[in-house]
């Protein structure tokens, strides 16, 4: 008898945690990404991170393939995380601000999820929200394991970029730091 109204409470949360689940994905996609910043609080990396490091030890490299990816699940909302072969410095900060805001959805999906305890009182509601933050967690451990490496090829890429922009800007005020080779050929 007292399964019945259980599997009712259950269906609420459900229902609950994919309303919130749909409405925090479109939260994310209208929010201004220029409002992210990978060096700051809360997606700044810690000291116990050690630059991304950390996560080596729980081996993610050969599980986070295996978790469903909302870019290939609707491409036409989210962009390809896969990157060109040449990246350019705006397409890598571009990615850098996508998972601050794929971490802070999740995030925020676990902590939201606790509204499973309000429908479904008692343990039953408790053990649905605990699991559906931990179904959120790898995905925001993937968001921090991958932010320390695109941090890092940002800083090659402007570096890269900074460098030919000095030796054009050298070349125009004839500081002979960049040739031209004669006949418009290429060094």
């Amino acid at each position: 008898m007292e399964a019945v109204p259980d599997m009712r409470e259950f269906l609420k949360c459900v229902l609950y945690l994919a309303a919130i689940g749909f409405a925090f994905f479109l939260f994310g996609r209208i929010l201004p990404k220029k409002m992210f910043e990978h060096d700051t609080f809360p997606f700044q990396l810690f000291r116990f991170e050690k630059g991304g490091r950390i996560y080596d030890a729980l081996h993610i490299r050969k599980w986070k393939d295996g978790f469903p990816d909302m870019s290939v699940l609707l491409p036409f909302m989210i962009p390809s995380k896969k990157l060109p072969k040449v990246p350019t410095a705006t397409q890598i900060e571009s990615m850098i601000q996508e998972t601050c805001v794929a971490e802070w959805i999740h995030e925020l999906l676990c902590l939201f999820g606790f509204g499973c305890v309000f429908l479904w009182e008692g343990i039953g509601g408790w053990l649905v929200s605990a699991l559906y933050a931990l179904g959120n967690l790898p995905y925001i451990i993937i968001q921090r394991y991958n932010r320390p490496k695109f941090v890092r090829l940002l800083k090659k890429l402007q570096a890269k970029e900074a460098g030919r922009t000095n030796r054009k800007q050298d070349h125009i005020r004839g500081k002979g730091a960049y040739t031209e080779l004669q006949y418009g050929a290429r060094p």
